[in-house]
């Protein structure tokens, strides 16, 4: 019956039981859920029955869950449980992630937490935050399973299983020396299908592809991405085994790092998400709202430069809305082409030529097209001939050259060693206003005596 239920449906039906105190009935259904949709229905429980619902979880269920929360959900989970059950669950926690949600906290909240935790987890812990944030060496985990290159297989497969609840992943053993520098790897696999009496360095692979404790997340992401690991190796400056970065790792860094793209491209700057302030998230676009707001006023400027080609053709006003914001919107298409581009690492030096070359053709085919289009909607419109050429003719050079920037700024951007997507949308699209306009006007006032 559960598997049926969706999980807001089983949210009420967990609220009902609470209520009616059938707690061996939400414990079933507990049992049967994965960690994430058991934080998902915590988090869909009022606050009235969120106690209740924590005290029938285990401390490995608990534990399981508090890791897929967000660090103010986990930090409202340990405050319900008390102080006992919140160490048990820290000090069963995977260390990258305890790192995450006490890098959230003030530096008393996080000596509390700290200090109530077992010496060897806590200092596992320490060493963690010790690293740059978003560097290797603060997102990966230092529970691991290693080996001496002289183990035989069965060796292997008796501490894995030894090893096998406090290490995060077994995808690959990793074999060390004496001073725990790194020698090799071994795959799950390989070590499944060696004989019992084999040695590790029959089997090792020796050629392995590790990170170093100060590479950028992003560079880890691309590593894993690359080769398409399940776990990869962390090192120091003298290639000695500090942790290891899970894929599940990389997958919540990928996401995070689009989002900030994301909201680069659009010009926000930094993260706004639905439980930003108002003010907070005003003053975190304002900067380029103002900045744009001072380019913008050119298009003003260049409007009454040609206030007496206006004056004696009107007509051309109703089209000026289209010519500029046609023209913002193709550069804002081609912009976002090359950003994904750079960002994926998928536009590599040699392509940028062909991509250049494309993307002109892209602008001449939609500007003939559209042009062609405007023509005949001015000429049936207006019932002028000529105004329809000279809107058609606008239109198809301000696409070209909208194609042309949004493709163009970004790729200097990233030449200069910018950010490519600082070159966000409202930029480019500022910029090809203040282009088109002046093409548009400057094209009519060169026709001007044939539009009369």
């Amino acid at each position: 019956m559960n598997r049926e239920l969706s999980i807001e449906q089983l949210g009420s039906e967990i609220i009902r039981l609470i209520e009616k105190n059938r707690t061996s009935e939400v414990v079933l259904i507990i049992e049967e859920l994965q960690p994430y949709d058991i934080a998902t229905l915590f988090e869909l429980l009022p606050g009235e029955h969120r106690p209740a619902f924590l005290d029938l979880l285990d401390i490995i269920t608990l534990t399981d869950m508090v890791e897929e929360l967000d660090s103010e959900e986990q930090y409202d989970v340990f405050s319900l449980i008390g102080t006992q059950r919140t160490t048990e669950v820290m000090d069963r926690m995977d260390n990258d992630d305890l790192a995450s949600f006490l890098g959230s906290l003030t530096n008393e909240e996080k000596d509390a937490f700290l200090s109530s935790m077992d010496l060897l987890e806590s200092t596992a812990v320490r060493q963690l935050m010790n690293y740059p944030p978003e560097t290797a060496g603060r997102i990966m985990n230092n529970r691991y399973v290693w080996i001496p290159q002289h183990y035989t297989v069965r060796e292997a497969i008796d501490k894995i299983r030894d090893f096998a609840d406090i290490s995060e992943a077994i995808s690959y053993l990793y074999v060390i020396d004496e001073d725990k520098r790194l020698l090799g790897v071994v795959s799950y696999r390989d070590l499944i299908l060696a004989k019992l009496d084999d040695r590790i360095h029959q089997i090792m692979y020796t050629r392995v592809i590790s990170v170093t404790v100060d590479m950028d997340q992003e560079k880890v992401a691309d590593v894993i991405r690359n080769y398409d690991f399940l776990a990869v190796p962390v090192v120091d400056e003298n290639n000695k085994l500090t942790g290891i970065i899970t894929v599940d790792d990389i997958i919540d860094i990928v996401i995070d790092e689009a989002n900030e793209d994301i909201e680069k491209l659009s010009g926000n700057g930094r993260d706004i998400d639905f439980d930003t302030k108002p003010t907070v998230a005003a003053f975190r676009r304002l900067p380029w709202l103002v900045a744009l707001l001072f380019i913008g006023m050119i298009s003003g400027t260049i409007i009454s430069r040609f206030e007496d080609t206006i004056n004696q053709i009107v007509a051309l006003a109703f089209f000026m809305p289209m010519i500029a914001g046609m023209t913002g919107n193709t550069g804002t298409q081609s912009l976002a082409v090359v950003v994904r581009g750079l960002i994926s690492k998928e536009l590599k030096g040699k392509d940028v030529l062909r991509l250049v070359r494309r993307e002109l053709f892209v602008g001449v085919i939609i500007g003939l097209i559209c042009g062609v289009l405007v023509t005949l909607l001015a000429y049936f419109w207006q019932g002028n001939l000529m105004l329809g050429f000279v809107v058609g003719l606008s239109l198809v050079v301000t696409l070209i050259i909208g194609t042309i920037a949004g493709t163009v700024i970004p790729l200097l951007l990233n030449k200069l060693k910018v950010d490519p997507a600082v070159a966000s949308g409202p930029l480019i699209t500022t910029l090809n206003d203040v282009l088109s306009l002046f093409i548009y006007f400057g094209l009519a006032t060169l026709f001007i005596s044939y539009l009369i």
